[in-house]
């Protein structure tokens, strides 16, 4: 079967305080979209393919039969975000804390893979990664890709 095209992801965030979240986001360096918001959302570019949009949780709960999952409760999904080196995990980590985030697993080396993960003011789970380009090369070379 083809695999369809797909061109952008928008990862949909409920949140308790949308000032606050703008202000998390725009903290870890996420560019603000002026087009895709309103005074119930916002949207944060974070690539040229991946935007999160942030959504009072009323407006959140309008998209869905189903509610939002409650803050600090059950954990629905795990955003995971690659990155260019070690520094920018350590950086992006650092803007986490200092806007509102809480570090959830400490950053540290596994193999050649570098990462740990954080949560933003609402409790949506995002994890780092950095994955050394040679190892990958060579482990995609191995693998015949």
């Amino acid at each position: 079967m083809e695999r369809l095209q797909h061109d952008m992801i928008f990862i949909n965030l409920p949140v308790s305080d949308l000032a606050a979240s703008k202000s998390f986001y725009a903290g870890l360096g996420f560019k603000e979209n002026e087009i895709f918001r309103d005074e119930h959302t916002a949207s944060f570019k974070v690539s040229d393919v991946i935007v999160v949009m942030l959504l009072e949780t009323e407006r959140f709960n309008s998209f869905s039969t189903r509610p939002a999952v409650d803050p600090g409760g059950a954990r629905e999904m795990l955003n995971c975000l690659s990155v260019s080196s070690v520094e920018d995990a350590d950086e992006l980590v650092r803007r986490a804390t200092e806007f509102g985030g809480t570090v959830t697993r400490e950053l540290a080396a596994e193999g050649p893979m570098y990462g740990g993960a954080f949560d933003d003011p609402d409790g949506h789970g995002w994890e780092l990664m950095y994955f050394d380009p040679e190892a990958l090369a060579q482990m995609q070379a191995e693998a015949g890709q």
